[in-house]
């Protein structure tokens, strides 16, 4: 009987960190040999160094017997880009199952973002095995962004995830029926203080600070780099008129100097006092040593951790100029940042504008995984027509565009005695009319 090998792929600390947690909860069966496959999918893996090089990552490697890099595996290649062609995917499993001295074992996958590359060049390349997915944040409450090969799909046997937002169930690949499973919050919080204890290069941190957090979303084309420096500044801003005086900025650790000295310059007129985080660790790492008073973001999965784990006050930035800029529709950083929005305080204000309802979530993030991905989830109609006939409320309705229900035919549209002007006939040939003569008029 063959040996069964588990290759755990990761491309993060906090997923690294999950995968040790579930390992721990004993949410895999046992396996003869499990290896670490690491992801270095930043824009220049030459510069940034990988998970298995980052402080705090030593105790998560007794979890596995080997650790391997995928970037090594398939050099001088990118793995958010390289795919490799049909043809070619049993040389490929050859050349890995040699590389890794897998033999004739039987492999079994554990991805994250399995919608694209690395994560399901793998699992194309495994063409037998099967698949269990972890979710690395918040994206996993919102639909599958991509429509995914049945071939890979039908492999996947579950989702495991963190209890982010407690109570609410996952979307992502409910189209195969994939369950979902949440890895137990104590066995999580555990790892971290593993984590934690192992990092000691951290500077000396201000007690009663407020800690804010920096995402880097212009490398996202989200933000121009400008608007997201000013994000940086609002948030010291509105800490400051909290009555904060102590600063900590944790900056994405890709992110320019740049992001820093602004707020340095910022510092300096407030008179407050700022330190700037350059140690890459995860922010879960302060809320254990250095607990802040305030923790500050856009839609970052820190705040929820912060929030749900360690009952640390949280506040949110810039959600509604995001959900504006974020194209298109169907981006996966929107579920992420309506729930932000939704459950998140403002840190500037709009005191009176109350979280939205608990029992109302479930139905958003229908409605909001039928808008986004509506071929991938037809079955989410009915769903969406209700809450959005009921529930479209001047507090939700900037969780969905007027354009893009009138696309769909859904509540919430352009008004149901005009919804015919699209499909007539008569009004499509004056339209079309009248851009001729305009046309004309130019020339």
């Amino acid at each position: 009987m063959s040996r069964t090998t588990r290759i755990y792929c990761v491309s993060t600390l906090y997923g690294a960190a999950t995968l040790a947690a579930a390992i721990d909860s004993d949410c895999f069966e046992d396996e003869d040999r499990s290896l670490l496959l690491v992801f270095n999918n930043s824009a220049t893996p030459e510069t940034t160094p990988p998970v298995d090089e980052m402080p705090g990552f030593e105790p998560l490697r007794a979890h596995f017997d080997e650790v391997l890099s995928w970037n090594e595996a398939i050099s001088p290649f990118h793995p958010g880009a390289w795919v490799p062609r049909a043809d070619d995917v049993p040389l490929f499993e050859r050349y890995l199952r040699l590389l890794w001295g897998l033999g004739e074992d039987r492999v079994e996958l554990v991805v994250e973002s399995i919608q694209v590359a690395p994560a399901l060049t793998v699992a194309q390349l495994f063409t037998d095995a099967p698949v269990h997915v972890y979710a690395d944040g918040l994206m996993s409450y919102g639909p599958t962004r991509n429509k995914i090969d049945p071939l890979v799909g039908t492999r996947v046997r579950r989702l495991l995830h963190l209890d982010l937002v407690p109570g609410l169930t996952p979307r992502l690949l409910t189209e195969f029926d994939v369950p979902a499973e949440v890895v137990p919050t104590e066995a999580f919080l555990k790892v971290l203080g593993e984590l934690t204890a192992s990092v000691t290069d951290l500077p000396v941190l201000p007690d009663d600070s407020a800690l804010l957090l920096g995402q880097y979303l212009s490398a996202l084309g989200i933000l121009s780099p400008e608007e997201e420096e000013d994000l940086h500044v609002r948030m010291m801003r509105g800490a400051v008129e909290r009555g904060h005086r102590a600063i900590v900025f944790k900056p994405h650790p890709t992110a320019p100097a740049r992001y820093s000295r602004a707020l340095e310059a910022e510092a300096g007129k407030l008179g407050v006092d700022l330190t700037v985080l350059d140690v890459p660790v995860l922010a879960e790492v302060l809320f254990e040593k250095v607990p802040p008073a305030l923790v500050v973001g856009c839609f970052s999965t820190a705040l929820f951790t912060a929030s749900a784990f360690y009952g640390l006050t949280v506040a949110r930035v810039g959600t509604e100029m995001l959900l504006d800029r974020l194209t298109p529709f169907q981006n996966s950083n929107r579920v992420p940042v309506v729930l932000a929005d939704a459950l998140i305080a403002d840190l500037e204000g709009r005191k009176s504008e109350a979280p939205v309802a608990a029992d109302t979530l479930d139905g958003l993030l229908d409605a909001l995984s039928y808008t986004m991905q509506s071929q991938i989830h037809p079955s989410l109609r009915p769903q969406a027509e209700r809450y959005l006939s009921k529930q479209l409320t001047p507090r939700t309705k900037r969780y969905f565009r007027r354009r893009r229900l009138t696309s769909l035919g859904l509540p919430g549209g352009i008004p149901e005695r005009l919804a015919f002007i699209p499909r007539n006939s008569t009004a499509r040939r004056v339209v079309r009319r009248a851009r001729a003569l305009k046309k004309a008029v130019g020339r």
